[in-house]
């Protein structure tokens, strides 16, 4: 218990300081590099903090059982609307630019439909890897086309070259990925250590680590005012988890999903990405606030109280 303690403590530590320098060097990135910070946070940042994902999804197609690797890119989304994007406008609003909503906030809604339509037969095929991941071609060319350099660059620390803003991005992402899994296990010990079943602990301590590395990242960029960072990675990680994550069992485990995916997590998930559209639509040129954030993070309580329902007891 003390192990645990201690384990949580400094992940704790490290998690911050990890966050704060990742979104440190990911907006001096932008700024070396001539890109804005959103193409940075939908690109860089959201693959960086959506590697855990695909990692996860590698070894569960792997160990053959693809529904875990499934689970995770649509739950990974669910709790990056609402616990991530909540926490985050209720710790700071966000300001919404009109070309996010008109440029990247279709690519997201879009996506969300076609990764509908291959799970709508309860098989996820290798032709649905090679049609997501063409989407995810397409969708990363597109965000590259379209970029605008930001306006009013700022000087950005780290200071140095770009080789040494990359070796930072790097550094920090590595530590902040590391301590996040530690932070996890601290906590797993402890619910463990005080009765608590496997079920709630997957439901509630896993399901809520797999998204720390964006909410970390989000709360720094929000609080550095890096906007763009922090709407671009929840933005982007959706997309990588829909067009990078779900393609991995259907290309290395091709098979029949559990039924729950399709009829239970997607429209969920459909549900609340299309009330973050109507929201950012409503929002933009103006600031996402602490009411619809605090609605956010209550719908994702709200779902794991429904998920640890429907599961029922722990065998």
């Amino acid at each position: 218990m003390l192990l645990a303690l201690a384990v949580i403590a400094l992940s704790l530590a490290a998690l911050l300081w990890s966050a704060d320098r990742f979104v440190a060097s990911a907006a001096a990135l932008a700024q070396r590099t001539g890109m804005s910070t959103l193409l940075i946070g939908m690109t860089i940042v959201a693959l960086g903090t959506s590697a855990p994902e695909m990692v996860v999804a590698v070894f569960a197609a792997l160990d053959d059982i693809p529904d875990l690797a499934t689970g995770n890119a649509l739950g990974s989304n669910i709790a990056n609307i609402g616990l991530v994007l909540g926490v985050t406008a209720v710790i700071r609003p966000i300001p919404v630019s009109l070309s996010l909503v008109r440029r990247e906030l279709p690519l997201l809604v879009g996506a969300t439909g076609l990764a509908g339509y291959a799970l709508a037969n309860g098989i996820l095929g290798r032709f649905d890897a090679l049609f997501l991941g063409l989407l995810l071609i397409f969708s990363l060319w597109w965000l590259v086309r379209a970029d605008t350099p930001d306006t009013l660059p700022e000087s950005h620390g780290p200071t140095g070259s770009l080789a040494h803003t990359l070796g930072w991005l790097l550094i920090t992402l590595l530590v902040l990925t590391l301590s996040s899994r530690a932070l996890v296990w601290g906590a797993g010990e402890i619910a463990r250590g005080a009765g608590v079943s496997e079920l709630t602990i997957g439901l509630t301590i896993v399901a809520i680590g797999t998204s720390l590395p964006e909410l970390a990242a989000c709360i720094a960029s929000a609080i550095r005012r890096h906007h763009g960072l922090a709407l671009g990675n929840i933005i982007g990680s959706n997309l990588f988890n829909l067009l990078a994550v779900l393609p991995i069992p259907a290309l290395l485990a091709p098979g029949v999903i559990d039924p729950s995916a399709a009829s239970r997590d997607y429209p969920l998930m459909l549900l609340m990405t299309l009330g973050l559209g109507m929201l950012l639509l409503w929002y933009r040129d103006r600031a996402l606030g602490r009411v619809p954030g605090a609605l956010f993070a209550t719908a994702y309580l709200a779902y794991l109280a429904w998920l640890a329902t429907s599961a029922g007891p722990a065998t």
